[in-house]
Formats: structure tokens, C-alpha cells, sequence
């Protein structure tokens, strides 16, 4: 099978992806003459004179290597390869873990504000371009995703004669995962006695903006179990168990509860983009992750080195 190539820009003040993206060109043409109308419709917050100059540097081209240049013509359900870039691409200067590595996977323990993946302003400091340089290996592929300021386990897979295997484990809800968080009490949850637990079952769906989500009236999609099991000078350490996998379902079900985790700044209020506050991570960690290997049939469980740095520091003493 043929592989894009990679690209290296040494001593370029903007920070480009050392691995190709791909994007298969739609199989129904919608009035794009070339490759570049297409990108340039495709992708409407990169000009075209940025695309142009890409594609004169060759950092646009067919899948087999073959370069395009602006007056490519469009071709219907052709794979294409782009490097995505960035000015200034933030560093995040925490240290990730592999815990686990066979032939087939690999648990790594993400820190805080590290994306899983390549996205937005981060194009190399992500937990996946990080494991492909400690290992050597480029086919790696996350079978499951945190958000970016969520810390915690992943596991990603290796081999793509087994990789569907371990993409049913999730789709199939066979994955125990627990998380831990930590928010202030409302003043019920300071005067009930522990452990007090709430089992959540709503409906959440996309909102505006639309890396934002809500919850809203209908058929359930969202299921979560939540136990109270510590407390202290109002502050309390909740133990989340999903079991279903909606995008920020952990923090809309704290939000529902009147509690929304530490640190949160899309719940209950979107605050405005702003530098990275590294002493103020949000307060929830993918702490467990167990599971029987789909392979050899071994009784996985792993659990995170990190701790919730509010927790730690009432606890201290």
C-alpha cells in the first residue's frame, strides 16, 4: 500500500504536521473546476492564497506522492494528502506515560491540555504525533478519544489486522471506564451522608457554538453514574462512571447536578479564548480502564498515575 510522505521544514517559524492528513475528494462534483476550488470551499477560514502556497511548496498532493499544482482539475473520490500548519503551535510541558505496549495496543496516560490528536493550533504536540516518536512506529490510531483538557488514559491500536476488534470493544460498551472529578457542593450534597450517588439518563445534542454541547428534551442518548464519595471545605471528589460516550457527557451531568467540575471553562459559561491557564486544569480524569483483550483474551486493567492537583492540595496535610 502506498503511504503519503512525510514532510520536514527545518528552521520554519511555523509549525507544520510531520505526517501527512488525508481527505478523500467527494464522489459527486459540486461545480469545482480544480483541486483548489475545492480546498479552498472546503476549508473556508484558510484563504486561497494560502492554499496556493502549499500547493506551490508541495504540501499538497495525490495519496500515490504525484504533486497537483493550482490548476489540478478535480477528481471525484480521489484521496489527497495536505499537511496541516499552524503559526504558533502551543507546547504543553507535561509529560505523558505508556503503560502498557503489546503488538496490538497501546494505554498511554494523558496529562492535562494535551489533544489526543492533531486539531485546531495543535498540529505535532499531541499525545498521538508524541507516541509515534517514542516508539518508531507510524501506524498508530486512538480507538477512543479524551478532550483536550481532560487527563487520563487512552488506548490507542497498532495493527490494522486487529484494530476493528478493539474499536467493537467501545462501540459494543465492553470498556469499564471510571473517572474522577472535582467540583463544589451544592448545599444538599454538603449535609447528605456519604456515599451519595446519582444515576443521570438525558439527551444531548450540539449546540452554538458547535464544540459546545446541551442537553435537551428526548429519547435518551446519555447515560451516566456518578457517586459523591468524598468531601471537604465545600469541594467534593465525585466518582463518574459513563455508559454511553457523548462528547462532554461527564461535564453536562455534573452541570445538571448543580455542580459543574473545577476549572470547567465551557460549563455552565463559555469564557472567552484566552492563554492557557496551566495552574488551573480542568478537574477530571479518565482514572480506570479495564477490559477483556479481544485477542488474547487477557483481563486488562489499568489505572492513571495523575491526581486532580484541587484534590491533592486540600488533602495535603
Amino acid at each position: 500500500m502506498l503511504h503519503c510522505a512525510q514532510i520536514f521544514l527545518p528552521g520554519s517559524t511555523v509549525s507544520i504536521a510531520r505526517q501527512a492528513s488525508e481527505i478523500t475528494l467527494p464522489a459527486v462534483n459540486n461545480g469545482w473546476h480544480t483541486v483548489l476550488q475545492f480546498l479552498c470551499n472546503h476549508f473556508p477560514f484558510i484563504d486561497e492564497d494560502t492554499w496556493r502556497t502549499r500547493i506551490a511548496t508541495g504540501k499538497v498532493h495525490w495519496f500515490n506522492g504525484e504533486a497537483i499544482t493550482e490548476h489540478t482539475p478535480f477528481l471525484p473520490s480521489k484521496r489527497l494528502c495536505y499537511y496541516r500548519e499552524v503559526a504558533a503551535e502551543p507546547v504543553i510541558p507535561f509529560a505523558h506515560h505508556i503503560l502498557y505496549q503489546d503488538q496490538h495496543i497501546i494505554v498511554a496516560d494523558k496529562p492535562h491540555f494535551l489533544p489526543v490528536t492533531p486539531g485546531g493550533e495543535y498540529v505535532n504536540e499531541c499525545l498521538l504525533a508524541r507516541l509515534k516518536r517514542d516508539t518508531g512506529i507510524d501506524d498508530i490510531v486512538a480507538v477512543h478519544r479524551l478532550d483536550r483538557e481532560t487527563a487520563g488514559l487512552v488506548l490507542f491500536s497498532l495493527n490494522a489486522q486487529s484494530r476493528a476488534d478493539y474499536y467493537q470493544l467501545f462501540s459494543s460498551g465492553a470498556v469499564q471506564k471510571q473517572y474522577q472529578a472535582v467540583a463544589r457542593l451544592t448545599t444538599e450534597a454538603q449535609a447528605g451522608s456519604l456515599p451519595l450517588s446519582w444515576h443521570i439518563a438525558n439527551r444531548i445534542e450540539k449546540s452554538q457554538p458547535r464544540f459546545i454541547n446541551a442537553i435537551v428534551p428526548g429519547a435518551v442518548n446519555a447515560v451516566s453514574d456518578i457517586v459523591l464519595s468524598q468531601r471537604r471545605d465545600g469541594v467534593g471528589l465525585f466518582q463518574l462512571t459513563p455508559h454511553t460516550g457523548k462528547t462532554h457527557q461527564l461535564r453536562l451531568h455534573m452541570l445538571s447536578l448543580g455542580m459543574p467540575i473545577l476549572h470547567d471553562k465551557y460549563y455552565p459559561q463559555l469564557l472567552p479564548k484566552q492563554a492557557i491557564e496551566f495552574s488551573k486544569p480542568l478537574q477530571l480524569l479518565a482514572k480506570t480502564l479495564a477490559f477483556t483483550d479481544p485477542v488474547s483474551g487477557e483481563v486488562h486493567r489499568f489505572t492513571s498515575r495523575f491526581q486532580l492537583s484541587a484534590w491533592s492540595a486540600l488533602t495535603k496535610d
